[in-house]
């Protein structure tokens, strides 16, 4: 089976996924039975390109890492903008890959938004629209009868999503918990090791785990959007932002890592989603933990999910929550769970 992808974005993420299928493409077709080709990439910075026949996974990496920009590829059409490549590439997926904005969701809304009404699957690591607007969007795709993939959006190319949809939801999940932004778990590690606040995100910031403005992170704003995913994703919920208990790491001084030291625990930004009576709760907040807990032991930017069931009890998932290649593989996840539902 062929699938045509568009790409909106072709940042980190989206040359990763191109690096995967200039690699894995003929793999995936003799092992999965899916074939995967790139007719279009629309990047905002980078400029687009398209040709139904199909864009070397190669070509496309070597002309962003080489002169930056997609104009330089020879090919039918140049110069479109996102909307158009959406409606005119000929793709059958569209992966959304646009910068996440946790305020509106745009522009990845519109973009996801045209793509299913004009009937076509959509792919997309987008945090932004899926928790700001996820039940209208899934009510267009079911109406459409096509997917949103979005295992991305919450621990990269770690499965968590996929687990708790597929795997865990008979076990009757009741609470998710979890380290779930991967710039604070790593800022609280280097606390414990004696690093003040200020000198912990300078050394994130160093490494590319926080943003010159970090408060989408340290203010708990990325790993709420996530619990509002988890709840609305796994839970049937219809949770937003507002409705999150939010508090960040900013206030935790060095005394505080210490005193938790002292008394056997340690201090992680934990997302909480809870559901009891029927009724779904979710926060993010400084939490401290017993060091036997399977959370505390989990440190850097690494991520970590528990899901509590009724009938297998504890399951905690261990994973990069971000991560170049990692969130390309997330998107590569989708892709094959389109192909296994609707590849027939």
């Amino acid at each position: 089976m062929k699938y045509n992808l568009a790409l909106i974005g072709f940042g980190n993420v989206g040359q990763a996924l191109a690096q995967i299928l200039r690699d894995q493409r003929a793999n995936l077709a003799r092992q999965f039975g899916a074939d995967f080709k790139i007719v279009a990439v629309c990047d905002l910075l980078k400029g687009s390109v398209c040709d139904p026949n199909g864009l070397d996974p190669a070509t496309l990496f070597e002309a962003v890492t080489g002169t930056g920009k997609l104009e330089t590829i020879v090919a039918p059409h140049h110069g479109w903008d996102a909307l158009r490549t959406i409606a005119e590439s000929g793709a059958d997926v569209v992966v959304e890959l646009s910068y996440t904005d946790l305020k509106t969701g745009e522009p990845a809304l519109t973009h996801l938004r045209a793509a299913l009404n004009a009937g076509k699957h959509v792919v997309t690591t987008n945090k932004g629209p899926i928790a700001l607007h996820y039940a209208e969007l899934k009510k267009i795709a079911e109406t459409k009868g096509v997917e949103i993939g979005a295992e991305g959006t919450v621990m990269s190319g770690t499965p968590s999503m996929r687990l708790g949809v597929e795997l865990l939801a008979a076990a009757g999940i009741t609470r998710l918990q979890g380290i779930i932004n991967g710039t604070t778990n790593y800022i609280l590690t280097q606390m414990e090791a004696g690093m003040t606040y200020a000198d912990a995100l300078k050394a994130a910031q160093a490494k590319g785990y926080a943003e010159a403005d970090p408060a989408g992170d340290v203010e708990g704003y990325d790993a709420a959007g996530k619990a509002v995913i988890l709840a609305n994703l796994l839970m049937g919920a219809a949770l937003t932002m507002n409705d999150v208990e939010r508090i960040g790491i900013t206030g935790l001084t060095p005394q505080d890592i210490s005193t938790a030291a002292a008394n056997g625990e340690r201090w992680k930004l934990i997302g909480k989603v809870e559901k009891a009576k029927g009724q779904v709760t979710a926060s993010v907040r400084p939490t401290r933990l017993p060091i036997t807990h399977p959370l505390a032991s989990v440190g850097g930017a690494t991520n970590a999910l528990t899901f509590t069931t009724d009938l297998l009890g504890e399951v905690t998932l261990i994973g990069p929550g971000a991560g170049r290649l990692e969130t390309g593989y997330a998107v590569l996840g989708d892709l094959l769970a389109i192909h296994r539902r609707f590849g027939k």
